[in-house]
C-alpha cells in the first residue's frame, strides 16, 4: 500500500467507525474506500490538531497541508479533509480561457476587488491565491492574506520578474473577527489583500471600503451564478447598518471583476467560467459600474457581450479617443 501523501485524492471523508473515502475517479460522485498504511497516524494527527473551538482549521501532514471540516453526526464525528497541493499551482496550468487569464494578469497593477464565486469546491480559493501569486511575481509588493483555515501555501518572499521582491504574509481572523482582521490589514499597508472568502456581514462591508481606498482585493464567495455574487456581498453589508444604496455605490465602485466557475468531467476536472468586467480606468464611463449602482442588476447583456469581445481577443474598453 501507499501512504496517505502519495495516493491521489482531493478529499477524504473519515466516518465516525473510523472508515475512510475518497473520490473513486471512476464516476462523477462515487466513492471508493482509502487503503493507506499510514491511515492511523494521518487520522491522529486530524483528531488532535482539533482545538475544541472551532470546527474548521488545517495541518500540516508530512510536508503537505489540509484542510479539516469536523462535523457531528447522529453517530459520532466525522471529518472531511482536503488535500492543498505542496506549491501554489501556476494560474496558467488552472484550465482557464487564454484571453480571459491574459486579461486577469493585466489587472496587476490595478486597484479594487476581484470575486470569485461558485458553489464548494469549485476550485475558487485555488483560483484567487494562484491569481495572487501570479500579482506577487509580476509587481513585487506587500501582500496580506485572512484565511481561515489558511489553504495555499502562499507565506514568504518571492522575487519578481521587475527585479523588485514580494512579500506575502498569511494571517487568520483575530478572535474569528474578520472585520477587525481587515482593518488591522489596511493598517499595514499592503499593495494587496486576500480574503478567504466573504461568509460575514462585517467582512462584506470591509472589502467593499477596502477595494475603494486604493487596493488590489481578492476574494471568494459562495453563489450561484455573478449576479448571485454580487447581491449576497450587497445583502451582507447591509446586515451591518450599511444602507443598500451605499452597498451597491461602494460595490459598483471598487469592483474589478466578478467570476463564477463551476467544475467538469472525472478525475481532472476542468473549470467552467462566466465573468463580468468593469473598466478598471475610473476616470471612464462604465456601463457595468452604472447598472450595478442602480441595484437593477440585468447584467446578463453584458455578460454575454463581455464573452464575445473576450472570446474574439477585442479589448473589452477600448480608450476613448479624443478629436482635436
Amino acid at each position: 500500500m501507499s501512504t496517505v501523501n502519495e495516493i491521489q485524492f482531493s478529499d477524504v471523508y473519515i466516518t465516525p467507525d473510523l472508515r475512510a473515502y475518497i473520490p473513486d475517479n471512476v464516476t462523477p460522485n462515487g466513492l471508493c474506500l482509502l487503503h493507506a498504511d499510514d491511515f492511523s497516524n494521518f487520522f491522529e494527527a486530524v483528531k488532535e490538531a482539533y482545538d475544541g473551538n472551532n470546527p474548521s482549521y488545517s495541518i500540516l501532514y508530512d510536508g503537505i497541508y489540509y484542510r479539516i471540516e469536523r462535523s457531528v453526526t447522529i453517530y459520532g464525528v466525522q471529518y472531511c479533509a482536503r488535500k492543498m497541493p505542496k506549491e501554489v499551482p501556476s494560474f496558467s496550468r488552472l484550465g482557464f480561457p487564454h484571453e480571459l487569464r491574459k486579461y486577469l494578469l493585466s489587472l496587476s497593477n490595478a486597484s479594487g476587488l476581484i470575486l470569485w464565486s461558485g458553489p464548494t469546491g469549485a476550485g475558487k480559493t485555488t483560483a484567487i491565491s494562484s491569481l495572487m501569486k501570479e500579482f506577487l511575481v509580476t509587481e513585487g509588493g506587500f501582500a496580506y492574506t485572512i484565511e481561515d483555515p489558511s489553504e495555499m501555501p502562499l507565506d514568504g518572499v518571492y522575487k519578481a520578474i521587475n527585479g523588485s521582491l514580494a512579500l506575502c504574509k498569511q494571517t487568520q481572523p483575530i478572535n474569528g473577527n474578520w472585520g477587525d482582521s481587515l482593518k488591522s490589514a489596511l493598517r499595514s499597508k499592503p499593495r494587496f489583500i486576500m480574503v478567504g472568502e466573504i461568509r460575514t456581514p462585517e467582512t462584506a462591508s470591509e472589502v467593499l471600503r477596502a477595494c475603494t481606498s486604493g487596493h488590489l482585493v481578492l476574494s471568494s464567495i459562495h453563489a450561484n451564478n455573478v449576479t448571485d455574487a454580487i447581491n449576497s456581498v450587497v445583502k451582507y453589508a447591509t446586515s451591518t447598518g450599511m444602507t443598500e444604496d451605499l452597498a451597491y455605490d461602494l460595490f459598483s465602485r471598487g469592483m474589478l471583476a466578478v467570476l463564477h466557475q463551476t467544475l467538469s468531467g472525472i478525475g481532472n476536472k476542468m473549470p467552467s467560467v462566466s465573468y463580468l468586467f468593469a473598466n478598471p480606468d475610473t476616470t471612464q464611463g462604465d456601463q457595468v459600474r452604472a447598472i450595478i449602482k442602480t441595484g437593477k442588476l440585468n447584467l446578463a447583456t453584458s455578460i454575454e457581450t463581455q464573452r464575445s469581445r473576450l472570446g474574439l481577443g477585442k479589448e473589452l474598453f477600448p480608450k476613448l479617443r479624443i478629436q482635436d
